[in-house]
């Protein structure tokens, strides 16, 4: 079985710009998203020129089960177009090296415009990973900012969005 063990900070500066190695644009959206839908969302993600399904399981945390497949690019946009719920997740993904390892920096754009957020993949619960001076706050467990949850509620819905400074649980 497939696990996959992820980090994620928020971004707190542009200083991984220059590092960027390489970067692609990722369309994606989610066919069951909701906690109440199951055990697990299914996503269909498109690289501009490969489609993916993508089955991961729903719970909250730094690991957690997942498989993804390859799928004819003209089906993904198809099911991206007629069957997916909740917004189209529109982000540019970056690889950024940073002390052996090498950081995805997501910088999302439509619905979810203004937010960045860096994920490193781990190969152990317990490995050690050097932090970037680029990267702020750990929201591994927090699920406002897993994609499932940015296709069902927008970072340009959140509180701040509507001119208040905290988080309100209405925007979300």
């Amino acid at each position: 079985m497939a696990l996959e063990i992820e980090r994620k900070f928020l971004v707190i500066n542009d200083d991984w710009r220059a590092r960027a190695t390489g970067s692609i644009r990722l369309r994606q959206g989610y066919l069951t998203a909701s906690p109440d839908s199951g055990r697990a969302s299914v996503r269909v993600r498109v690289d501009g020129k490969q489609g993916y399904l993508n089955i991961k399981s729903v719970t909250l945390g730094i690991h957690r089960h997942e498989f993804e497949y390859v799928i004819p690019l003209d089906e993904a946009n198809e099911m991206l177009d007629t069957l997916a719920s909740g917004p189209i997740i529109d982000k540019t993904r970056y690889l950024v090296p940073n002390g052996g390892h090498v950081w995805e920096v997501d910088e999302f754009h439509g619905d979810n415009d203004g937010l960045i957020v860096a994920e490193i993949e781990l190969g152990s619960l317990d490995e050690p990973f050097e932090m970037p001076d680029w990267a702020g706050a750990d929201v591994s467990d927090d699920p406002r900012y897993y994609n499932v949850s940015l296709a069902q509620h927008p970072y340009s819905r959140w509180a701040h969005a509507a001119g208040r400074a905290e988080w309100d649980e209405r925007d979300y």
